[in-house]
């Protein structure tokens, strides 16, 4: 019998991750908006990445839910909404999760499995996280235009899941300590409000050193929270974690010659956040620099930069400016 996996929450990670277990035989729900379940009726579900994946569902193959009690049974939930509906869909869940079912969070931040648990106490909850992004192009199609893999924490369960997406090219390994992965991936989702703000796809934006030093002035606050709280970070990247607001800073052309790996990237290639505000969606900054504060703050330190760029993205949720230059974000968020 096939394995049975239900995506709560069939967003842009959703369904890509979920198009990906079903080109590996899996047998994928997929529960989501109504806007979402009319646009695979009609154009069914592609995938694609920057190597060259291209894999298409036909319609008829999609199963989609817009109601969570008629997801059938399943063997494992992966849960992919926003973190700001953690909560609320944790307790929709606990009523109808059935013995047996295992739940992951695929979410960035890094509460959202505690979350889950806190509401579904007697279910097994394994936080887990993506560290390549996903953006949907419209047309049921959604493309994965960056380098990394699928993380989970480690559980007898996931080497089937494991199985299943290789067969779409997709790099997947499990780990014991989640909370080192969540933060070591936060300091790298950093980058999500820059490119936001930025209004330039991820590998432009990179290329500019005024926009990476940005993301080394946020990193570095997060890494004194980090290292104040005395939480393991675990090497991501080509370039160490501790060493990557140097790297960052470092010119174009001696960026682009060292840092290569960090530029392969997909031309199209845009962040979450960006696709948030384009579609007039509420964005996970809180979640993202918001947590770096609230660390900082625990540890009697302060995040400035972080808290000036969370207002600017509060801003651009509202209509604000979401064109800045390099040299203009930088001198908002050091101005003393």
């Amino acid at each position: 019998m096939a394995l049975r996996v239900g995506i709560v929450g069939a967003g842009s990670i959703g369904c890509y991750i979920g198009g990906a277990l079903q080109m590996g035989g899996v047998d994928v729900c997929f529960l989501g908006r109504q806007r979402m379940a009319a646009e695979l009726a009609e154009h069914g579900l592609r995938i694609s990445d920057y190597r060259g994946l291209k894999h298409d569902i036909p319609a008829q193959q999609v199963k989609f839910y817009t109601e969570l009690t008629d997801l059938p049974k399943q063997d494992i939930v992966i849960v992919t909404v926003k973190s700001g509906d953690t909560a609320a869909i944790a307790e929709q869940l606990a009523p109808v999760i059935q013995a047996g079912t295992t739940v992951i969070s695929l979410q960035n931040g890094v509460a959202n499995a505690t979350i889950l648990h806190q509401a579904m106490p007697d279910t097994t909850v394994l936080a887990g996280m993506i560290a390549f992004n996903v953006l949907h192009m419209g047309n049921g199609c959604f493309h994965a235009g960056t380098d990394g893999a699928v993380i989970v924490q480690a559980a007898a369960a996931m080497s089937a899941l494991g199985e299943a997406l290789k067969i779409s090219g997709t790099p997947f390994e499990t780990q014991m300590d989640m909370r080192s992965v969540l933060w070591s991936k936060l300091l790298l989702n950093l980058n999500n409000p820059i490119n936001a703000l930025s209004g330039l796809p991820l590998k432009a934006e990179l290329s500019h050193r005024a926009y990476r030093r940005c993301l080394g002035l946020l990193q570095r606050e997060a890494l004194a929270a980090i290292a104040a709280a005395e939480i393991p970070l675990q090497r991501l990247t080509a370039v160490p974690t501790s060493y990557l607001p140097y790297v960052l800073a470092l010119p174009d052309f001696v960026f682009t010659r060292l840092a290569q790996p960090m530029l392969a990237i997909d031309p199209m290639a845009r962040s979450s956040m960006w696709e948030d505000l384009e579609r007039g969606r509420k964005t996970e900054v809180e979640w993202l620099n918001g947590e770096v504060i609230s660390l900082a703050m625990a540890q009697g330190l302060t995040a400035p930069a972080n808290s000036r760029l969370k207002a600017l993205v509060h801003e651009a949720e509202q209509g604000g400016r979401r064109d800045y230059s390099g040299a203009e974000l930088l001198a908002l968020i050091s101005a003393p």
